[in-house]
């Protein structure tokens, strides 16, 4: 079995210009915010993140990297919406292709299958559907007749995952109550790049509860030790969402505000990230 073990410094050279990238988590949970500054440290530009968006996607739009956002939402949970992505939407800066979530998730899933589409009930007669003039519908060819969405394939040239363990080869356990469609982003992948916070020898899962397995090494390409590679959404059981540093990101939308936290928090490594949030903390600042 393969070593898949890699840095986050090797991430870097995997992202291009114009790759579409998916991003897995949820909201302002379990997203991989260590891949995501190695996203932005690549400086790779016209990308297209494909999320149930959070702070990365927030992040990506606020760089400029995020051309394109195709998105079930955009939210840090307890913060409604992502501020710096709805500045550049309302600007007109990422184009925004809006999907509901049973939509999104029948995307990826049929470019997990390798299917041109998926024939869905959700979306028809919403806004999602009519004022996307890219969608079409199909006939069922049974006696029913019904009109369904043919919802496309969404395949990934790339998929980035933060899960709370992984062994050198690719298996990765989710203990807490949200997987969330991870493995569906890396089944729709090209390549697949997994964080994890804790890395263990190949062969621990073999008593693991099965339903926490999430991804298995087929699923996996890279594998990426990150401590703490979360922070600051949520990572439960192990961490909570860091409430305060989430208002600081969000607090950071106007022009100066986000040259100073981009510069400490968004384009450094992973050890200067973590001890700029320690500083931040022990400051007192909000």
């Amino acid at each position: 079995m393969n070593d898949k073990l890699t840095s986050t410094a090797d991430v870097e050279t995997l992202i291009r210009d114009g790759m579409t990238i998916g991003i897995g988590g949820w909201g302002s949970r379990r997203k991989p915010m260590s891949l995501i500054r190695a996203v932005v440290r690549s400086g790779a530009r016209d990308l297209t993140v494909v999320g149930f968006g959070g702070p990365d996607v927030g992040i990506l739009c606020a760089t400029g990297q995020a051309a394109r956002v195709v998105h079930g939402f955009v939210s840090l949970d307890t913060i409604a919406i992502d501020p710096h992505f709805a500045a550049r939407r309302q600007a007109g800066t990422v184009e925004n292709v809006e999907y509901d979530e049973a939509m999104l998730v029948a995307g990826l899933r049929a470019a997990g299958r390798r299917l041109p589409f998926e024939a869905i009930r959700s979306g028809i007669g919403s806004d999602a559907v009519t004022r996307n003039p890219a969608l079409r519908t199909v006939r069922s060819p049974y006696d029913d007749g019904e009109e369904l969405l043919a919802m496309p394939a969404i395949p990934l040239d790339l998929a980035l995952l933060h899960l709370d363990r992984a062994d050198p080869t690719g298996n990765a356990q989710c203990l807490g109550a949200d997987p969330y469609f991870d493995d569906l982003f890396a089944l729709a992948a090209t390549t697949t790049v997994v964080s994890a916070d804790e890395i263990v020898p190949a062969g621990s899962f073999a008593d693991a509860i099965p339903a926490t397995l999430l991804l298995n090494r087929t699923m996996v390409d890279h594998v990426v030790h990150s401590p703490d590679g979360a922070h600051f959404t949520a990572a439960e059981p192990s961490a909570a969402r860091d409430e305060a540093f989430q208002r600081h990101y969000a607090a950071s939308v106007s022009p100066e505000t986000w040259t100073e936290f981009h510069a400490r928090f968004v384009d450094v490594s992973d050890e200067e990230y973590l001890q700029a949030v320690r500083e931040l903390h022990e400051g007192g600042e909000r």
